[in-house]
């Protein structure tokens, strides 16, 4: 259902027209906040569509990071093993946006969604999609691959009680409460696998993010799309990179769970990843592809054979130290480049030559600093 702000148009009732004069200074926290809101959906969106991918792997199954018109699944089917479960803690503002741009960008079906909210009845609107609603943090917990922490900084110590002894190793604990670091959830939950974006606000910036539109309406707007790279700096806005080198190694977990061989791994995660190419590239020989020190040492590759299986990553330790992929996405450009055409194909979707093309040059100008005036040349020198 399509949502109309009915205040759009009278000034007397907008936020604003209270405000007094020494408190205008304070109006650009408001979209600060919708901002690091779009951010963090977004991000979230890409890593959930990354691990639901991978499951889906084997047979004769075909899956890709970039939708397509032809993916479709019954939206009321009940989830299998290979389907990622996906839960919420958290009904408030937060967790109803990140469900709603879950179930919209990231192919989630609402049986595999569950929300885990003091007041499931204020999300009734969400459970006539489908998705279940209720109060009780530790089934939630046991069911799901994948939990989201939506909830106040005040209720975190708490909940993280109730349910540390539910999680299951094998569980991702994605956490979106910004005022708890890494090592405290790690107390908290005697957990490690935790996820924790952390993000970077600059004083002097752009506002691009709008104010009235729904987070699912936001990703569709390219600029937005672009600021939501995490090697953007648009917007005022900018992402830790260690956050992708999480969500790497949190994939490589996923597959050491299946038990897949780790070379079937790279391949997956290279058709999925680096799967956006140059037209003038061929056979795809010249383009980057993962391979296993990017993840491991050379000694520790040297006594893997064939049948072998990556080793549990202890994801905490990865955001704090630096890794093997720390090393291999400061000298690969290309891979940043690619990845960065992978995000916006990925929100943007739209068949198409044309519409690839455009959205190729949209990451060179972001990552190499391109000068708008030289964007023609720059267009007629690659795609020549």
């Amino acid at each position: 259902m399509e949502h109309i702000d009915l205040m759009e148009n009278l000034m007397t009732l907008q936020f604003e027209h209270g405000i007094q004069k020494d408190e205008a200074p304070w109006l650009f926290l408001q979209s600060r906040s919708r901002g690091l809101m779009i951010q963090a959906c977004a991000h979230a969106v890409f890593f959930c569509r990354l691990l639901r991918a991978l499951r889906k792997m084997g047979g004769s199954t075909k899956v890709s990071m970039v939708p397509s018109e032809e993916e479709e699944e019954d939206p009321y089917r009940k989830p299998t093993k290979r389907d990622l479960k996906v839960g919420i803690i958290g009904g408030g503002r937060l967790g109803r946006q990140l469900a709603l741009v879950l179930l919209d960008k990231a192919s989630i079906t609402p049986p595999s969604l569950h929300i885990s909210t003091r007041r499931p009845e204020t999300l009734i609107d969400l459970q006539r999609m489908g998705i279940r609603c209720f109060y009780h943090n530790c089934f939630l917990v046991d069911w799901a691959n994948v939990v989201f922490l939506c909830c106040l900084p005040s209720q975190l110590p708490n909940i993280c009680l109730e349910i540390s002894t539910k999680l299951e190793k094998s569980c991702i604990v994605y956490s979106l409460v910004t005022a708890v670091p890494l090592l405290r959830l790690k107390q908290l939950l005697c957990h490690t696998a935790i996820l924790r974006p952390q993000y970077q606000c600059a004083e002097n910036y752009i506002d691009i993010w709008g104010s009235n539109e729904d987070i699912k309406t936001a990703l569709q707007d390219h600029e937005i799309v672009q600021a939501t790279s995490p090697y953007s700096t648009d917007g005022g806005i900018t992402l830790n990179i260690k956050w992708l080198e999480a969500v790497f190694y949190a994939a490589l977990n996923t597959c050491t769970i299946r038990e897949m061989p780790y070379g079937d791994v790279l391949k997956a995660l290279s058709d999925l990843c680096l799967s956006v190419h140059m037209p003038t590239c061929g056979k795809k020989t010249g383009c980057p592809r993962i391979v296993v020190t990017d993840f491991v040492n050379q000694a520790f590759a040297k006594t893997l054979s064939s049948s072998n299986v990556f080793p549990w990553f202890d994801l905490i330790t990865v955001q704090l130290k630096e890794t093997p992929f720390s090393q291999h996405l400061k000298k690969m450009i290309l891979f940043m480049l690619l990845f960065l055409t992978l995000i916006r194909l990925y929100f943007l979707f739209c068949p198409g030559k044309s519409c690839f093309n455009e959205l190729f040059f949209l990451s060179s100008l972001c990552l190499f600093k391109i000068k708008k005036s030289h964007f023609a040349k720059y267009k007629m020198f690659i795609f020549k």
